[in-house]
Parts: C-alpha cells; structure tokens; sequence
C-alpha cells in the first residue's frame, strides 16, 4: 500500500455440489440473494440504535472526529461513495449483472441491469436506481462509477453525476444523531463541517472491522459476513480503512494489514461465482 488520503502508512510493518440444469442455476441465484439477505439483517440487528448505509459507514470513517470533514489530500473518496451506491444497491437485491454467456465474460465487461425497482427509502439509491433503469443500452460497472461521480467525457452522460454526496450523506447522519453541524472559519471562506457525536456508533464499526481481520478472521471470503466484507473493501477503496487499523499495536496492526492485502488478492471472478456477483463486479472496478 502507498501513502494516500493524507495518511502515512507504518511501513515496520466447503463449496456447494454442482448442479445442472437452468433450474439449479436459478436455485443457486436464490440462494445467494436469500444469503446477502440475511447478512444484512444480522447487521441491522447487530445496530438497532443506528442503522446506517454502507455510503453513511464509509464516509463516517473518513471524516475527522472533532474537525467534522474529510482528509483535503483524499482524492478516492469521492468515487468510492458512489462505488459504495452500487454495492448498496446490490446488497439489497435492487440490481444485478447481465448473464455471463458461454465465454463467461470478465466482471468488469458486463452490464448492470436493474432486479427490482421498488423505492429503496434513500433518495442516493434511489436517484441512482433510476438513472440505471433509464439509461438504454445498460452499461458497466466502471461506467457508473464514472456516471456517478461525473468522471466522464460523454457530455450526455454528466446529467448523471450525483451532486453533494458528502454533504447529503452528512446530512442524514446529523439525522439520525451521529454528526451535528458546525461552521468553520477557514481564512478565505466559511465552510460547514459535521463533527462526531455519537462515538458509540463509530467504535462499533472500527471494532467490527479490526475484529474481521483478527479475531474473527475466517480464511474465507465467502464464509464473511457479506456487508462487512462490503465495507472493508470500499474503506479500502475510499483510503479510510487506514482510519480504522491506525490504533492497533503494531503486531495487530501488521496482521491485519495483511489480511486486508490477502482479501485484494483474490481472484474477483472466481469469488462471483459463488455469490452476488455485482458485490464483486463492484470492488473488481477498484481493486486492479
């Protein structure tokens, strides 16, 4: 790992039978939909005081306690929430990727289709759901995150471009009594921060990632919790995971670092395979 986001790393440092037929294929999509399903409800459980979006999660660990905003020198976040949307979107069943075909094309070269458009209750998600069921012919993963971030050289795509995500973010989690807000004088200009008030909710998500990488590490991808396993690859993605590891000893710490760069080793087609595949579709567009 580099040096990025203003942080200076520590350098001291059973799959299933097969089945055949199109009837087992749609068995396995609904049993992979039924397993994301109760990931997130055993997270949902986990955090009944405050339930908060993969995006809330992400930027929560970025943003500066006391200061209220993000790292100046973070130039990843900002797509990496909008990465966040589409594992979201995804984790919730909302959008999936087109067939693979015969040649079982790569994650990366197939189109995102729309599953179930039903309001998600979040207007993010739902802007984005709408974009994605709209937009004729469908296109790629990478593509909307682009889209999204407004990232692109198509003049007819920028309309697509999710505006304020931070703000609108911090917003809902003022909300829900994580953040309050604040203005700041800067010299030349005012800006309005959101520091952290309900620290609880913060700990609990670094415990939840630091015990994922030690404690409770599994060897196995598949056998995580898949909204955790979301979460540590889009905080890798968005350059704040670092936030999260940085109290660690330093033993804890290197372990966890390891494991973490283990976890971006894998093989994206392989793991898709075996589970939501727009999940892996997603941190296939960030981990290159």
């Amino acid at each position: 790992m580099s040096e990025k986001g203003g942080l200076v790393l520590r350098r001291n440092v059973v799959k299933p039978p097969a089945e055949n037929g199109a009837g087992a294929s749609s068995s396995k999509n609904e049993e992979r939909d039924t397993k994301d399903g109760r990931d997130s409800d055993a997270e949902d459980a986990d955090s009944k005081e405050t339930r908060l979006t993969l995006m809330e999660e992400v930027l929560l660990l970025g943003l500066k306690d006391k200061e209220g905003y993000t790292s100046f020198w973070n130039d990843c976040i900002s797509s990496g929430l909008r990465g966040c949307i589409l594992m979201e979107l995804a984790l919730r069943g909302k959008i999936e990727l087109e067939k693979a075909g015969m040649r079982r094309r790569a994650l990366t070269s197939r189109k995102v289709l729309v599953k179930n458009d039903s309001p998600c209750g979040d207007v993010l998600l739902d802007e984005a759901l709408k974009h994605i069921k709209e937009t004729e012919p469908p296109e790629t993963v990478q593509s909307w995150i682009e889209y999204l971030s407004g990232e692109t050289w198509n003049p007819l795509k920028l309309s697509y471009q999710l505006k304020n995500v931070r703000e609108r973010l911090a917003k809902n989690l003022v909300e829900k009594g994580v953040l309050t807000t604040e203005k700041q004088n800067f010299l030349l200009f005012d800006m309005t921060t959101h520091p952290l008030v309900d620290n609880v909710t913060k700990s609990r998500i670094v415990k939840r990632l630091q015990e994922a990488v030690l404690t409770k590490w599994t060897n196995d991808a598949q056998r995580m919790d898949r909204r955790l396993l979301s979460l540590i690859y889009m905080a890798y993605s968005s350059d704040v995971l670092e936030n999260a590891f940085a109290p660690l000893n330093d033993d804890d710490y290197e372990l966890a670092m390891k494991r973490v760069r283990e976890l971006m080793d894998l093989d994206f087609d392989a793991e898709s395979a075996k589970s939501n595949e727009t999940v892996w579709a997603v941190v296939s567009a960030f981990v290159k």
